[in-house]
C-alpha cells in the first residue's frame, strides 16, 4: 500500500477537484495545456455511471469558472458501456452538450480491444453532431489502427495517437515493441501530414524527435499539432518541449479510484510497471 500511495502522489493529482485544480493551475502557469481525467472505469450500474456523468458536467463548469486551460478525457466504460451502448451514448451526449456550452472539448479514451469498435461507433455518432467538441484515441499496437487512422483523417476526426497500455493477444496486437514503435512512427507522419490537429502521446524521446524532425522537413508549424504526456512522467522532457516552443498537454487524473486504477495498470501489462519504476527516479 505504501508503494501504491507513493505512485499515486507522483502520478495522480489527488482525490478531489480542489486538489487537482491546484496542479492544473501550476501546469498552466508554466505554459502547459491540460486534459483532466476523473478516474473510473468498468461501471456496471446506472447510479455509478450517472454519478460519473454528472461529475464531468460539473468539472466542465469548474474549468470554465476558473479559467483553466484544460479539456477533459473520459472512458466509455465509466459512462455505462458495459450496461448498454445507447445508454452510454446518452450520457456522453449530456457531457458534450456542456462542453459545447462552455466552448470546451472532450476526448474519448480508448480501452481494451474488446471495446475498440464500440467506442469508435459511439464516437462517430457524437462527432456527426458535435464535430468540433469531441476527439478519440487510436493505439498503435493494434493491427487495425492504420485503417482506423485513415478513416479518421478522411473525416477530420481529432485524434490522440498512443501506443496502448492494455494486455492484448498477438492475433490482435503487435507483440514486439519495435513493431509497435514502427507503426506509431508511420501513423504519426500520416497524421501530421493529413490529420486534423493530431495529438502525439508518447514519452519515447526517439519517437518525439522523429515527429519534430518530420514536421520541420515538411513545413508543418508547431501550432498544427501537440504532444501529450502523463502527469509526473518525464517532467524534464515536458519542460524541454515547452522551452522549444511546442504545445504540450499533460494528462492529469484525479479521483478516489486511484487504488484500483494503479493495481489494474500494474496487473494488465508488466511493461506498465517497468515504465513507472523507470520514471520514479527521473525528474
Amino acid at each position: 500500500m505504501n508503494i501504491l500511495l507513493y505512485l499515486a502522489k507522483r502520478f495522480i493529482a489527488g482525490e478531489t477537484f480542489e486538489q487537482a485544480k491546484e496542479v492544473v493551475k501550476r501546469l498552466n502557469d508554466r505554459g502547459f495545456l491540460v486534459t483532466i481525467d476523473i478516474l473510473g472505469e468498468s461501471v456496471t450500474n446506472k447510479e455509478q455511471a450517472e454519478k460519473a456523468r454528472d461529475s464531468y458536467i460539473e468539472l466542465l463548469k469548474n474549468i470554465n469558472t476558473l479559467g483553466l486551460n484544460s479539456n477533459v478525457s473520459l472512458k466509455l466504460t465509466q459512462m455505462g458501456l458495459d450496461i448498454d451502448d445507447s445508454y452510454c451514448h446518452e450520457n456522453v451526449i449530456k457531457i458534450i452538450k456542456t462542453a459545447v456550452e462552455y466552448k470546451n472539448f472532450v476526448r474519448i479514451d480508448m480501452e481494451g480491444s474488446r471495446y475498440t469498435q464500440r467506442t469508435i461507433d459511439i464516437f462517430k455518432e457524437v462527432h456527426r453532431v458535435y464535430p468540433q467538441n469531441i476527439g478519440m484515441v487510436i493505439q498503435s499496437y493494434l493491427y487495425r489502427s492504420k485503417k482506423d487512422a485513415e478513416h479518421a483523417i478522411e473525416n477530420q476526426h481529432y485524434i490522440r495517437l498512443c501506443k496502448g497500455a492494455y494486455k492484448e493477444l498477438p492475433d490482435i496486437a503487435f507483440p514486439d515493441k519495435k513493431d509497435v514503435n514502427k507503426n506509431f512512427e508511420e501513423m504519426t507522419k500520416e497524421l501530421l501530414l493529413k490529420g486534423n490537429y493530431p495529438a502525439i502521446a508518447t514519452h519515447d524521446e526517439k519517437l518525439i524527435d522523429i515527429a519534430k524532425n518530420f514536421a520541420i522537413e515538411n513545413g508543418i508549424s508547431k501550432d498544427k499539432f501537440e504532444f501529450q504526456m502523463l502527469y509526473g512522467i518525464r517532467r524534464d522532457l515536458q519542460e524541454r518541449l515547452i522551452t522549444e516552443g511546442y504545445r504540450v498537454r499533460i494528462y492529469v487524473p484525479y479521483g478516489t479510484y486511484w487504488i484500483p486504477y494503479t493495481i489494474r495498470r500494474i496487473r494488465e501489462r508488466k511493461e506498465n510497471l517497468w515504465f513507472v519504476l523507470r520514471n520514479i527516479f527521473r525528474r
